[in-house]
């Protein structure tokens, strides 16, 4: 999910998440530093991997291709990370709410919810996860490298800002 026209020769990095997961939570400082820094010379796409042990993970994945189909796809998924015990506890009505605060069509976001229209998106992203090695949550990469955030975000945005000069050094 990206929703900034990037440039077709940006660098790529894909950020492995479930919007249940307190470590993704952790993560959002590192991702806005990224952003901060790179603007549209990076893109960065949101690739969903809903984990079992989260039951409304799966929802909130599709939730959040609502939001970014509105228009609105990073901020949904920042407000939804940043109340990860509410939407423990809420589930799907929770999802909905938070898109009726940031002024997104929340009617549309419960028709999503129901008629299961961005199922297909989820599950081709879960897949393409497990069949590169990803297993939690966040999982980044970017170059062909593989950074594993579920265990330690410690050093990973360095490591990613790394990667990314030497691509973007490379593109000119």
């Amino acid at each position: 999910m990206n929703d900034s026209p990037a440039h077709t020769d940006a660098p790529v990095l894909d950020v492995w998440c479930e919007l249940q997961c307190p470590d993704c939570r952790s993560a959002l400082d590192d991702l806005r530093a990224l952003r901060a820094r790179y603007g549209d010379r990076l893109e960065l796409r949101l690739r969903h991997f809903p984990l079992e042990k989260h039951k409304h993970a799966f929802a909130a994945a599709q939730a959040a291709e609502e939001a970014l189909e509105q228009g609105k796809g990073w901020e949904y998924v920042e407000a939804v990370l940043g109340r990860v015990e509410e939407l423990d506890r809420g589930g799907e009505p929770f999802l909905v709410e938070v898109a009726r605060e940031l002024g997104l069509d929340a009617e549309e976001f419960d028709t999503a919810l129901v008629d299961g229209r961005h199922i297909l998106i989820v599950d081709a992203d879960q897949a393409e996860g497990k069949a590169i090695g990803v297993t939690g949550t966040p999982t980044y990469v970017i170059g062909g490298e593989r950074l594993d955030g579920g265990k330690s975000q410690e050093g990973l945005r360095e490591r990613v800002a790394e990667i990314a000069d030497r691509l973007l050094a490379e593109r000119e």
